[in-house]
């Protein structure tokens, strides 16, 4: 598998090419343990990612993604760096203008604002145990101090707001009503109690969604399970390349 690193502005980015190229492209949003630097990238250096990544280009993918400015918990910012990676590799690579989007976590906050910057060119939608709310998301730290103090800080640092008006922001900027008309497949790994609480509150926001978007799909899998992410992306992701 070949990769390069690349730089926008501040942002260190990375692309992932197939041997065997299918022309079709993902731009994948990452979550809070999200990074890439001038040579790696957590998807590079965790084992279980890295598998996917593998997973993905033997099936022809070419896969790209950027630091977004760390943990940017959804701001427009970050939106804004991702729009601009994927008119990049649009400009340098050859490949259908209308790519996949892989969503992990925090990634989730993201999309909607893609949605409304790129919808003509987005196949279809992929979260992995995504935060579709940070007000939900809050609200079910506060029961761990130490994780919701971090939150709070790492939410006032990305919003370049104050720590006391983090909470009365989270709430004006709740995303769990925006519907995606997109193909859409979410995959909750059930791995601890967070996974377990996140995959409860994705139900109850995606059982609204549903009444507007039949081709939502939800599957549920355990950690010993996570090896057959790259098939279960993958099946998801051919059923709309019919259409270039």
């Amino acid at each position: 598998m070949k990769n390069r690193n690349f730089k926008l502005d501040t942002e260190w980015n990375m692309i992932h090419y197939s041997e065997k190229p299918n022309g079709f492209g993902i731009l994948i949003i990452g979550d809070e343990r999200h990074f890439v630097d001038e040579q790696k990238s957590f998807w590079t250096q965790n084992e279980g990612k890295l598998r996917l990544i593998n997973q993905l280009t033997e099936n022809g993918y070419t896969i790209f993604y950027s630091n977004l400015y760390g943990k940017h918990w959804g701001t427009d910012k970050a939106s804004k760096m991702a729009e601009r990676l994927y008119h990049q590799i649009m400009r340098t690579e050859i490949l259908n203008s209308k790519i996949h989007i892989i969503a992990e976590g925090m990634g989730a906050l993201i999309v909607s604002n893609l949605l409304k910057a790129l919808m003509p060119q987005i196949r279809s939608i992929v979260f992995l145990n995504p935060i579709f709310s940070l007000r939900y998301h809050l609200e079910q730290e506060k029961e761990h101090k130490f994780f919701y103090k971090k939150l709070l800080n790492e939410i006032s640092e990305s919003y370049e707001i104050e720590k006391e008006y983090v909470e009365e922001k989270v709430k004006l900027m709740d995303l769990s009503n925006e519907i995606p008309l997109l193909p859409v497949k979410i995959i909750h790994v059930l791995s601890n109690r967070r996974a377990y609480q996140q995959s409860d509150i994705s139900k109850r926001i995606v059982s609204k969604w549903e009444k507007q978007n039949d081709t939502i799909q939800s599957t549920f899998i355990l950690p010993e399970k996570k090896q057959q992410l790259g098939q279960i992306i993958t099946h998801f992701l051919t059923q709309y390349e019919k259409e270039l």
